[in-house]
């Protein structure tokens, strides 16, 4: 199920360590240890925000359908929309990676909690 969906996000991104979900800033976000790093926008268009490396950031960014995040860090978030260049599975992919680069920024003890480590 597609992560552009609401029901496919959820789905997705619980099946990571550590996840929980709220409400906030009109989207789903999901965070690991309290921090973000994905959100899917409320309304069309539909968007999936998630952090990444810099030369991911460089990549993404030429793609069409993909820009940097409004309000985020500069160059490290990137926003993709649903017609994207990006196929489902590399959508999911980024995501799981940007669970881990959050992930990674958390203490050892708050890891080794969420059964990350």
């Amino acid at each position: 199920m597609s992560l552009f969906v609401r029901d496919g996000f959820d789905a997705a991104l619980s099946a990571l360590p550590g996840v929980t979900f709220v409400d906030q800033w009109e989207a789903r976000v999901a965070k690991v240890g309290g921090k973000v790093f994905c959100l899917l926008s409320d309304n069309a268009p539909f968007r999936v925000v998630f952090k990444c490396g810099e030369e991911s950031f460089d990549i993404l960014t030429s793609l069409e359908g993909v820009t940097q995040a409004a309000y985020f860090a500069k160059r490290q978030w990137v926003s993709v929309a649903q017609d994207s260049e990006l196929s489902d599975d590399d959508v999911r992919a980024y995501a799981a990676r940007s669970h881990a680069l959050v992930a990674k920024g958390l203490t050892k003890k708050l890891q080794a909690e969420l059964g990350i480590i």
